[in-house]
C-alpha cells in the first residue's frame, strides 16, 4: 500500500468535528470574522517557517483549529439565522400564523405519502419579498392534482407551518431530518390553492430530471413487466419511488438494498464499463487526456441522472481524483483519495454528514481498504472463479463489518445471508448494470428489440424471484434490534482498535481493545438498565386507542376489542418495543376499570357508561363518548382527563374548555404526543 497522508486523515477529522460542533451546540455569533482571522495568523507563521523542514507545533494546532473552524463557519452558513434573505426573516416579522404569498420553485421531487404529493422548493419570495431557502411542499392528493417536476414555479397563498415532531416516542423524527436537509418550515396546499403555474427557468438539474422522465415514460411503454421495470429504474435511473414495497423489504432482509439504491458501487462499475470501451482513445495523441475528460463527464452525468445522491456524487468525485492522479503521474494512495474527496464534498456541503447514504458509503469504502487487502491474503486461491468469488466475500466482509453498527442503528435488522446475496447477485451486477443502460439507451430512441428486453426482463424476474426466497429464510434475519447512539460510538472504537491490533500486535493497541471491550459492555449494561423501567402509556393513534403496560421487558397491549388486528409489528407499537428492548408481548381486552401505580383509570368509551360512585383519579375518553363532562368531573372527581386520538376534534375542543373553567389537567395525545404514566 502506498503512503498514507495522514494529514489529511486528521484534516477531515476537524473538519467534521467543527460541523458536529456546530449542530449540537449552536450559537447566535457567526464565526466567519474569527476563521479569517485564523487564517491570517496562520499565513504569518507559515511565511516564517516555510524554510523550516519541521515546522513547530503552534502551527500544527492553528492548521487544525482552522479546519475546525471551516466545518463551524461551512455549517453555520446553512443555517436560515446567518442567511438575511432567508423566507423565515420576513414571515417572522409578520408572524407565521398568517397567510402569505408565496412564490415556491421545486427543486426536488420526494416521495408521496398516502394522502400527499411531496416536494422541496426554493422559496423565491414572500408576499413580493425576494426571499431564499429551501421549504417543504405538501400538495394534497385529489382526481384533479397535478404531478409537478423540477423547475416547476407554484405561486400560493397559504400558511407556512413548522414540520410537526412525532407524537410517539421512538419514532422517526421527520421534523429533526427535514432541517439537516436544511428544511425548517412546510406548507400545506390543495391544488385549487395554487394561483399560478408556469414553467421556471430550466437548470441543470431540471433539465436531467425531465430527461429521466422521459426515459421512465419509453420504459413504461415497453413489455417489461412492473416489477421488473422498477428495478432497472432503480439501477440506471436512480428512480426507487416506483418499487412495490413488499418486493423493497424483501431486499431489505437479503441485504441487497445497495443494489437498488445507485450508489459507489454502480459508480465503480460504470467506470470499469467506460474505461473499457473508450480504451481505444489512449492510441490518439492527447488521447489519454481525452479518455478522463470524457469518462469524467460520463460519471458526473451519471450521478446527475441519478439525482445527486451524496454516496454517487462521492464516488464520482474519488474516481475523477483517481483520473486526476494518474494524469499528473502522482502516486495515489485510495485512502488519501477517499478522505480528499470527503474534505471537498463537505465544504461543499456540510449537510451531507447527517446524510444516511453519505455515512454509509464513506464507511463501506473505508473499511474495504482498511481490512480487504489483508483479509484476502489469508488465502489466495489458484482456480481463478474461486478467486473471484473468494474477492466478493472479503469485499463483503469488510464492508458489513464497517457498516454493520450504523445500520443497526439506522434500520434495527442483520442479514444474515447477505454473502449469500453478495456473491450470487454481485458477479452479474455488471452485466445487469451494462444491459440496463443499454436498454434505456435503446428504449430512449425506440429501437429496442422485442427478444432483447425479454431476455432482461426474465433476468430481473430471476434475480428477484431469488431475493424472495432469501427473504424468506426468517431464520437468518435478525430484527428488532435496539442500538443507540452510545452503542454505535463504542462499537467502532472496538471494530478499530482491534483491526490495529490486528495489523500490529503491541501492548498499548492490546490495551486500547481490552478498554473498548469494557467500554462496550457497559453500554450494553447501562443500556439495560435504562430500559427496565416500568410504565404505561397511551399512544397517540388517529382513530385507534392503543394502550401499553411495560412491566420490565414485557410488554401488555389492551385494545378496546379483539377484532382489531395485532400491533405487534404496526405503527407506534414495532418502534417503541425495539427501543424499549421488549422480549415477551402480550394482548388483552381493555377493561373499563383498572388500576395502574395506585391509581384508578376510568375508560369511557362512545357507550359512555360509568360508574357513579367508584374513586378514580384518571379519566380517559375513546371513541368519542356523549358525555356531560361538567357532570362528569363533579360526580367523580376525578385528578386529571386525558383525550386519545380515538376522539372528534369537536368533541376534544369542548372537553378542553370544560377542564379550563374546572380547572382540572386535560391531555389530549394529538396534540402533546402519547401519555405516559411511570
Amino acid at each position: 500500500m502506498k503512503f498514507i497522508n495522514f494529514s489529511i486523515v486528521k484534516f477531515s477529522v476537524f473538519l467534521t468535528l467543527g460541523i458536529l460542533s456546530a449542530f449540537f451546540i449552536p450559537t447566535s455569533t457567526f464565526l466567519l470574522p474569527f476563521l479569517f482571522f485564523g487564517f491570517l495568523i496562520l499565513f504569518v507563521i507559515w511565511i516564517v517557517e516555510r524554510k523550516r523542514l519541521q515546522k513547530s507545533i503552534f502551527f500544527g494546532i492553528l492548521t487544525y483549529l482552522v479546519f475546525f473552524g471551516i466545518g463551524f463557519v461551512c455549517y453555520q452558513l446553512q443555517l436560515p439565522k446567518f442567511q438575511d434573505e432567508h423566507y423565515s426573516h420576513v414571515l417572522s416579522k409578520g408572524g407565521t400564523s398568517e397567510t402569505s404569498l408565496l412564490s415556491l420553485k421545486i427543486t426536488e421531487v420526494l416521495k408521496p405519502d398516502r394522502y400527499n404529493h411531496k416536494y422541496l422548493a426554493e422559496c423565491i419570495s414572500v408576499n413580493k419579498t425576494e426571499t431564499t431557502g429551501k421549504i417543504l411542499l405538501n400538495i394534497q392528493k385529489d382526481s384533479t392534482s397535478t404531478e409537478y417536476t423540477i423547475d416547476d414555479v407554484l405561486l400560493i397563498s397559504e400558511k407556512v407551518i413548522s414540520i410537526p415532531k412525532p407524537l410517539n416516542p421512538h419514532q422517526f423524527d421527520y421534523s429533526a431530518y427535514m432541517k439537516k436537509l436544511g428544511v425548517y418550515y412546510q406548507v400545506r396546499s390543495e391544488s385549487q390553492a395554487i394561483l399560478v403555474f408556469e414553467k421556471g427557468s430550466k437548470t441543470i438539474r431540471g433539465s436531467a430530471e425531465s430527461f429521466r422522465n422521459h426515459l421512465i415514460a419509453k420504459l413504461n411503454k415497453s413489455n417489461i413487466t412492473d416489477n421488473e421495470r422498477s428495478i432497472i429504474q432503480a439501477l440506471v435511473l436512480g428512480q426507487r419511488r416506483d418499487i412495490d414495497k413488499e418486493l423493497y423489504a424483501d431486499y431489505a432482509a437479503a441485504g441487497a438494498v445497495h443494489i437498488l439504491a445507485v450508489s459507489g458501487l454502480h459508480v465503480g462499475i460504470l467506470f470499469f464499463i467506460l474505461k473499457w470501451l473508450f480504451s481505444p482513445l489512449g492510441n490518439l495523441r492527447y488521447g489519454k487526456q481525452l479518455k478522463s475528460i470524457v469518462i469524467i463527464g460520463f460519471l458526473f452525468g451519471f450521478a446527475l441522472l441519478a439525482g445527486l445522491s451524496p454516496s454517487v456524487v462521492r464516488a464520482a468525485t474519488m474516481f475523477s481524483l483517481f483520473l486526476f492522479a494518474e494524469q499528473l503521474k502522482r502516486p495515489t494512495n485510495s485512502i488519501n483519495t477517499l478522505f480528499i474527496s470527503y474534505l471537498f464534498l463537505l465544504i461543499i456541503n456540510p449537510l451531507w454528514l447527517f446524510h444516511v447514504g453519505f455515512q454509509l458509503s464513506y464507511l463501506a469504502v473505508f473499511f474495504i481498504l482498511l481490512i480487504q487487502p489483508k483479509l484476502f491474503r489469508y488465502w489466495y486461491p489458484k482456480n481463478r472463479i474461486i478467486r473471484k468469488v473468494w474477492v466478493i466475500i472479503t469485499v463483503s466482509i469488510a464492508a458489513q463489518i464497517g457498516v454493520l453498527p450504523l445500520s443497526l442503528f439506522y434500520f434495527h435488522q442483520f442479514p444474515g445471508l447477505f454473502l449469500l446475496t453478495n456473491i450470487v447477485v454481485l458477479p452479474f451486477l455488471g452485466v445487469l448494470l451494462g444491459f440496463g443502460l443499454l436498454i434505456v439507451l435503446l428504449v430512449s430512441i425506440n429501437m429496442l428489440p422485442i427478444w432483447l428486453s425479454e431476455i432482461y426482463n426474465h433476468i430481473v424476474l430471476s434475480l428477484n424471484k431469488f431475493i424472495s426466497w432469501v427473504a424468506k429464510q426468517d431464520a437468518f434475519l435478525f430484527q428488532d434490534i435496539h442500538f443507540s447512539e452510545e452503542k454505535v460510538l463504542v462499537s467502532y472504537l472496538f471494530i478499530v482498535a482491534t483491526i490495529l491490533l490486528w495489523k500490529q500486535h503491541s501492548f498499548h493497541r492490546l490495551m486500547v481493545c481490552l478498554l473498548s471491550i469494557c467500554l462496550l459492555i457497559g453500554i450494553f449494561i447501562w443500556d439495560r438498565w435504562e430500559a427496565s423501567g416500568n410504565e404505561l402509556i397511551v399512544f397517540q393513534k388517529s382513530r385507534n386507542t392503543i394502550i401499553g403496560v411495560k412491566n420490565g421487558d414485557n410488554l401488555l397491549l389492551l385494545k378496546p376489542d379483539t377484532l382489531s388486528e395485532t400491533a405487534k409489528n404496526a405503527f407506534p407499537i414495532k418502534g417503541y418495543r425495539t427501543a424499549k428492548q421488549i422480549e415477551s408481548y402480550s394482548e388483552q381486552l381493555l377493561p373499563k376499570v383498572f388500576s395502574y401505580n395506585n391509581q384508578n383509570i376510568l375508560v369511557l368509551d362512545s357507550l359512555a357508561v360509568y360508574p357513579k360512585t367508584a374513586k378514580i383519579d384518571i379519566i380517559l375518553l375513546i371513541q368519542s363518548p356523549r358525555v356531560n363532562l361538567e357532570r362528569l368531573i363533579d360526580s367523580l372527581q376525578p385528578k386529571q382527563i386525558i383525550a386519545d386520538g380515538n376522539n372528534y376534534k369537536t368533541y376534544v375542543t369542548r372537553w378542553r374548555t370544560t377542564c379550563k373553567q374546572k380547572k382540572l389537567p386535560f391531555y389530549h395525545t394529538g396534540t402533546k404526543g402519547a401519555f405516559i404514566l411511570e
